[in-house]
């Protein structure tokens, strides 16, 4: 690791510590050779005073256990009926689970209870059909997971609810694990399986809100049922106050650390609030600003700015902030005799590089100059100029069309920008008289 990383990792630490994550694993991945790894990952949190809550499912266990044995089954993953054999299996091998599981957090220094959190009812009649064994959350016990998380102990939940008879019920994994993150109030679910987040088109799509991820749900543009049910209890438990759902392919190394603990990630986020957003800049901000574009000034593509310079004109700086760090920035600065902006200072951190941040500032200031009635924008640069005609419509032009104020200016730096110009209204067309 290095320095760089470490320092990247300790700008979360106070904003996560003491706060509660759900890491959810899928059987498969409980039951893969990179599950010891997840388990370490778990230490780190834990160490940086995470609390942990895992859940994990026994579908991969349930299946293989039915195959030995040549008992067929009637449900494997908790969404459909669960009769009697199917539950028996299910005890097992949840039983057998725990004690891997329990033999993995002890290897990495951990301690740890199973834990009978869930309380359950049956699922019961649905569609003309009687789900037998198949349970439903009906409440958590929050008592005895806050003692354990109190005590520096990692509650494991396996894939079963009990209710007040002692009776048990085989339930979905994906169901348990937001039930917990809701009533814990916890700060983020991890779901872990064997898929790489949300693909669409060939992509893993980085973040969704929930308006965007109901919208997917709605036209059926994801076909696995394990990342449909994923989403779905994603916005359920979004819409019930937990900030944020991941979903990363759990047979990843570091996939878990490297999607808390950096803003991209590596997987999907599904959040509840605003995870990108612009907004202007305050005086707080400007030590960052300034560090922002130190880079570019050094290689002459932006002009040095003193901190005077951009506290002066605050209210022209605009930001972008990715939870709550700012990644890119730039300026719209108003001449209003001539009713031209200058679209300024347009910077991208190197490690948002090619994401295309750059672009939707630049849609972000253009729409910004129109709502103020603006005739035009102007901009000067010395190597980014193929990017403004390319990404922003702009034109070269001459230093004519500077306004007198920014044209001295633009003289006296001796830089020799190109200057380029969009223009944001349509000049009226020539009257024509009818003959």
């Amino acid at each position: 690791m290095k320095v760089s990383d470490l320092r990247g990792i300790l700008q979360y630490v106070p904003r996560f510590r003491e706060r509660i994550f759900v890491v959810a694993v899928d059987g498969d991945i409980a039951g893969s050779a990179n599950f010891a790894n997840i388990l370490l990952d778990i230490a780190v949190l834990r160490s940086l005073s995470i609390k942990v809550i895992l859940v994990h499912g026994a579908s991969q266990q349930i299946a293989r256990l039915a195959a030995e044995r040549g008992v067929p089954i009637s449900d494997d993953r908790g969404f459909g009926i669960t009769d009697e054999p199917t539950l028996k299996l299910g005890i097992e091998a949840a039983s057998r689970l725990a004690n891997e599981v329990m033999q993995g957090l002890t290897t990495v220094d951990l301690r740890a209870a199973y834990a009978n959190a869930i309380i359950a009812h049956p699922a019961g009649i649905l569609g003309g059909r009687d789900y037998l064994h198949t349970g439903r959350v009906e409440r958590v016990d929050t008592k005895c997971l806050e003692i354990l998380l109190r005590e520096g102990i990692v509650p494991v939940i396996p894939p079963m609810g009990f209710d007040g008879e002692g009776r048990t019920y085989r339930v979905n994994s994906d169901n348990i694990a937001i039930e917990v993150a809701v009533a814990m109030q916890a700060m983020k679910v991890i779901f872990m399986s064997g898929h790489d987040g949300v693909v669409l088109d060939g992509e893993i799509v980085k973040q969704f809100s929930i308006d965007e991820t109901t919208d997917i749900l709605k036209r059926k543009r994801v076909k696995d049922p394990n990342i449909v049910s994923k989403l779905e209890h994603a916005v359920s438990a979004c819409r019930q106050g937990v900030p944020r759902v991941h979903l990363l392919n759990g047979n990843v190394n570091e996939a878990l650390l490297s999607e808390v603990f950096s803003h991209e990630g590596v997987g999907t986020m599904v959040y509840s609030n605003e995870y990108q957003q612009i907004r202007r800049i305050f005086k707080k901000d400007v030590r960052a600003v300034m560090a922002l574009i130190r880079e570019s000034v050094n290689s002459e593509e932006l002009i040095r700015r003193r901190r005077a310079d951009i506290v002066n004109h605050i209210e022209d700086y605009w930001v972008m902030e990715i939870d709550r760090t700012l990644v890119a920035c730039v300026a719209l600065h108003i001449y209003p005799e001539q009713n031209v902006g200058e679209m300024a200072c347009l910077h991208v951190g190197k490690d948002h590089a090619n994401e295309g941040f750059g672009a939707k500032l630049m849609k972000f200031t253009e729409e910004l100059a129109r709502s103020k009635g603006l005739d035009a924008i102007i901009a000067l640069s010395t190597r980014a100029f193929m990017y403004f005609q390319q990404k922003g419509g702009f034109e070269e032009t001459t230093a004519d069309v500077l306004p007198p104020e920014r044209r001295a200016k633009y003289e006296l730096s001796a830089r020799n920008s190109k200057v380029l110009i969009k223009q944001l209204k349509e000049k009226a067309a020539p009257v024509s008289r009818a003959s």
